[in-house]
């Protein structure tokens, strides 16, 4: 790995400390590298404010002369009343180098940021990477297509079900994979279940991890009635585009929920875990999807995970885009 590869996925490591509080901004990770030793770092602040950028500039201070920034999203460039544009600041730091991970589809600065730090005779470039992107998967997703970035969650025996015949679900998975989704549910800006689900077990949907408790997402449900009270509804898989400040909905069941939103192909990722165990005659975990052939099915996910949880697998799957006809 070359140093502008191992720096910048220093800086999205980073940017992971920023979910989800960082809406409606994306959480940006920067790191100022001067003579091959960190001398700033920082990552969007909750709330939006300070940026990556500000932050690691004003760690760094006279250190940043002569410094190579890395960050993973390209400076803001426009005006803001909470701060100056970060793209500003950069450029008046007395940078040697910028290295940018990925371009700002936001049309308020899009190569506008870039320009203006080269105007100022910094040279800067573009360093894309898979960390960068996982890390700005929510922004991304919302930027390019309009709605949170959406990861199904399923929790099955070696068969492939959820519940007993009878509804008994609790335990399915151990205590290091269920905590393991209490991480995923405190980097969501949202968490959603069915109707059905709702009435049957009554989910709390909250983190439960010591230290985490205050990043709980927002409760919503699947359903065209109304939502108790504490939750919010959701008429339909795509109405998502219409929620506000969520840019990572984590969709944990149950079947029917599952189904609807693969079947609408508005599934990002989707988490499995796998306990040791067979039910023989219990309930799925996905419902009918749709789909009127195997080839339909093939080629559509990708493995980027697997790992050991207790006794229990993790594996995460990403939807490949569909093949022009």
């Amino acid at each position: 790995m070359s140093d502008d590869a191992r720096w910048m996925a220093a800086a999205a490591s980073l940017a992971a400390r920023g979910l989800p509080l960082s809406r409606p901004n994306p959480s940006v990770g920067a790191i100022l590298v001067r003579d091959g030793r960190v001398v700033g770092r920082g990552w969007t602040q909750a709330g939006g404010r300070p940026h990556a950028e500000a932050m690691a500039i004003e760690m760094a201070d006279d250190s940043a002369h002569g410094a190579t920034l890395y960050v993973t999203l390209e400076p803001c460039a426009h005006a803001s009343p909470r701060g100056p544009a970060c793209a500003d600041l950069v450029a008046a730091a007395g940078l040697a180098r910028v290295v940018l991970g990925c371009q700002d589809p936001d049309p308020r600065t899009a190569g506008a940021g870039l320009a203006r730090i080269r105007a100022a005779g910094i040279g800067a470039e573009l360093h894309p990477s898979p960390e960068v992107t996982e890390s700005l998967a929510g922004y991304l997703t919302q930027r390019t297509k309009s709605r949170p970035h959406v990861t199904l969650k399923l929790a099955t025996s070696l068969d492939g079900g959820i519940a007993l015949a009878s509804g008994e679900s609790q335990w399915i998975t151990g205590p290091a994979a269920r905590a393991h989704s209490h991480v995923l549910r405190a980097r969501a800006d949202a968490i959603l279940v069915g109707g059905g689900t709702l009435r049957a077990d009554a989910p709390r949907l909250d983190v439960r991890l010591p230290g985490l408790e205050a990043r709980s997402p927002q409760r919503w449900v699947l359903t065209r009635g109304a939502a108790p009270e504490g939750w919010q509804a959701l008429p339909s898989p795509q109405a998502i585009a219409g929620m506000v400040n969520v840019q990572y909905l984590f969709v944990e069941g149950g079947a029917q929920t599952a189904a609807a939103f693969l079947a609408a192909d508005l599934v990002d990722r989707l988490v499995i875990y796998r306990a040791p165990i067979m039910i023989g005659g219990g309930k799925p975990g996905v419902g009918d999807i749709g789909l009127g052939s195997l080839a339909e099915a093939h080629d559509r996910w990708h493995l980027i995970d697997r790992r050991q949880l207790g006794s229990d697998t993790l594996e995460v799957y990403e939807n490949a885009p569909c093949s022009p006809e």
